[in-house]
């Protein structure tokens, strides 16, 4: 997934810095993310996101707020309203691009400001909120002790989440006029709703209320117990592959064409966790698989080994060889199940003339129909016929190269 370091002037003329995440191939779709209250770009959930759309030709453009992150500017004077127009600097930026989005995705007051944003991107097909507030204003009670002293001084010293900020009275007075009702009453994109029944800084009442205020289309999906960060890598990616799965309802995606020497298209397989060994598996657009290694092998155990990956592609050959031939004649075939083990077992077991360890794959067939002995075993030939079970036979030539 190659990743652009971008900058672009903010609504006051700041320049903020951001991500831009492009697909290995054509773009299909362009989303913009808008991180949660004093977060920034690089937040796992963004990250997550982002890998995941781009993998699915959608590019993804993630940015810091003004006075946040790397971006310019004094975070002090800044307003719900001016990260709503920060939002739309960077439509217009992508739009210069001609990447105009047409999904935006926010998180906790991202949410919020996405939502407000939304009527005036005149491209925009899907939003996504993630743990978002109905009222802007509910920010405040990460606060509320300072609310006096930014009220009598103008502006106040606060921490949240372990780091400094300063709020001013400004902001205080901005997100409390922030009424969504009428941008949500009146979005003219599909909704999607998500958050976590659990979440202790923006309680659950405000997804029903925002899911309430919208027509539909509009979806609500639960986070469970994600917390409000949504920290926990496996929430994460659970949120990512809602997102990544709704959004193809309402975004067109068309499927590029395949390069030449390639007509069963490309296979792209990219980290999705570089802690442990989680792959993301693209089949171009449309086919989305995990690869994973066993916990007792330092993995998650939420995909298919690389092994099982190859015995799932054996098991899937020899069905579907069995299934032509079969309905090719007129066979009475009404079902068929391959089981497949893999295991390394030493050259001579396996009739070789060589001592050392080889794959040995075992394969269980049944087939399920009024068949006779002979259709039976003329099935069990066939399966060897197999383009697959050809493949392992003889074996196959991989070449090799680095892409700069």
């Amino acid at each position: 997934m190659p990743t652009e370091r971008i900058t672009f002037p903010g609504h006051a003329g700041d320049i903020l810095a951001a991500r831009l995440d492009l697909p290995d191939g054509p773009v299909l779709a362009t989303a913009l993310f808008a991180h949660c209250f004093t977060c920034g770009k690089d937040i796992p959930a963004a990250r997550r996101v982002a890998a995941r759309l781009s993998a699915m030709g959608i590019a993804v453009l993630r940015f810091d707020f003004t006075g946040l992150g790397h971006s310019e500017g004094e975070f002090s004077n800044t307003t719900f309203t001016s990260n709503v127009d920060d939002l739309l600097a960077a439509c217009h930026y992508l739009d210069d691009r001609g990447l105009a989005p047409s999904i935006l995705i926010g998180h906790s007051l991202g949410g919020a400001a996405v939502l407000k944003a939304a009527g005036q991107v005149q491209t925009l097909k899907a939003v996504v909120t993630l743990g978002a507030p109905f009222d802007p204003g509910h920010v405040t009670h990460n606060f509320a002790d300072a609310l006096p002293e930014i009220i009598k001084r103008g502006v106040a010293d606060v921490n949240l989440g372990g780091r400094p900020f300063q709020i001013g009275k400004a902001f205080i007075e901005d997100v409390a006029a922030g009424e969504l009702t009428p941008a949500i009453g009146g979005l003219k994109a599909a909704l999607l709703v998500m958050h976590a029944p659990r979440d202790a800084i923006v309680s659950i009442d405000n997804a029903s209320q925002i899911f309430l205020a919208a027509k539909h289309p509009k979806s609500f999906v639960t986070l469970d117990d994600a917390d409000h960060l949504i920290t926990r890598p496996a929430d994460a990616e659970y949120a990512a592959d809602v997102i990544s799965a709704w959004v193809t309802r309402y975004v067109e995606l068309t499927p590029p064409a395949p390069p030449p020497g390639a007509p069963e298209g490309i296979v792209r397989v990219s980290e999705a966790d570089p802690a442990g060994f989680l792959q993301d598996v693209n089949s171009g657009p449309e086919h989305h698989i995990l690869a994973d290694e066993p916990l007792a092998y330092g993995g998650t155990n939420k995909g298919l080994t690389p092994y099982g990956l190859v015995s799932a592609g054996l098991g899937a050959c020899t069905s579907m060889t069995i299934r032509m031939y079969a309905r090719r004649k007129g066979w009475p075939l009404t079902g068929v199940s391959v089981d497949i083990s893999h295991n390394k077992v030493h050259a001579q077991d396996a009739e070789t003339a060589t001592n050392n360890r080889v794959d040995r794959f075992e394969r269980r067939i049944r087939l399920i129909g009024n068949l006779d002995a002979d259709q039976r075993a003329r099935l069990l030939e066939i399966a060897d016929k197999c383009p697959v079970h050809r493949t392992l036979e003889t074996g196959a030539e991989v070449r090799t190269t680095l892409v700069e």
